[in-house]
Parts: C-alpha cells; structure tokens; sequence
C-alpha cells in the first residue's frame, strides 16, 4: 500500500502521466472517492501518459464508457449511475475486459465483481481546497510493479 498527496491539479495530473506512461494491455485501474476528489483528473494524466491529449478525456458519468487511442488504447469507465451486476453486462462490460486496451473506471465499487482479480486500486479523499490524499492498494503481481514504480 502507498499513500501520496497531491496539493493540486497539475500535481494529481502529474501523478497519472507516470501511472500511464508504464500502463499495458490488460492493466486495470480502479479509482474510488468523492464527487470532486479528483478522479478524473487522474484519469486526464493517465491518458496523456499514455499518449491522449488531455482535452480529449471527459467524465463518462453519462455516456458510461470513453475509449480514447494514443500509445495504447484507454477504456475509461464510470460506474455511478449503475447499480447492479445485470446493468453492468448490459453495457457489454466483458467485451471491454477483453480489449487490448487498459482499463481505467471511477466508483469502481459502485457495482460488485466489475473488477478482475488484478488491479491497482486508488482511493482518492478531498482534505480540502486542492489537497487531495491517494492511497493506493495494489492486488496482483503486475499492480504491484505498477504500485512501486509510480507510489
């Protein structure tokens, strides 16, 4: 387990540019916390570590499901709006896992079993104005490489 704060935007942003800089095929993401704790704005380092244009990265709150392309295809999930397993398949979840693509999805425990086995799990708390606290768990040997290299 490793725990990092971040005293701003750019610094949360800087944080997920090394995260995805080191993200392969198959590596899964699962981000938890509050409204306004930061989530997608790790998600928009992620993405521009892995070759995204920042801009391009938006909450898929409503849309669900974000695919974005650079040096490896980023599937961006958001799990708020769903509440149950069924509605989780329905949107074609399990193709998504199939992709050669990594994985990354806000309100991860929004829905029980939409995680593998293997993730690296970040929460991430709002202590106020810009403070932000991630704590991050890494379950499996590859989240662990990923986990040491950038927390």
């Amino acid at each position: 387990m490793g725990i990092v704060f971040s005293s701003s935007v750019e610094q949360t942003r800087v944080l997920g540019r090394g995260l995805g800089k080191l993200l392969q095929p198959g590596d899964f993401i699962g981000l938890k916390g509050d409204l306004g704790a930061g989530k997608t704005e790790l998600v928009r380092g992620i993405a521009e570590g892995a070759g995204v244009p920042p801009e391009e990265v938006t909450s898929p709150t409503f849309a669900l499901v974000n695919v974005y392309g650079g040096r490896l295809k980023i599937i961006h999930a958001d799990l708020f709006r769903l509440k149950t397993t069924e509605e989780l398949y329905s949107i074609g979840w399990e193709d998504f896992l199939q992709q050669d693509a990594a994985c990354v999805v806000e309100w991860l425990t929004q829905v029980a079993g939409a995680a593998p086995a293997e993730l690296l799990q970040i929460t991430m708390e709002d202590l106020g104005q810009t403070e932000r606290r991630l704590t991050v768990v890494a379950h499996g040997a590859r989240a662990n490489f990923l986990l040491r290299a950038c927390f």
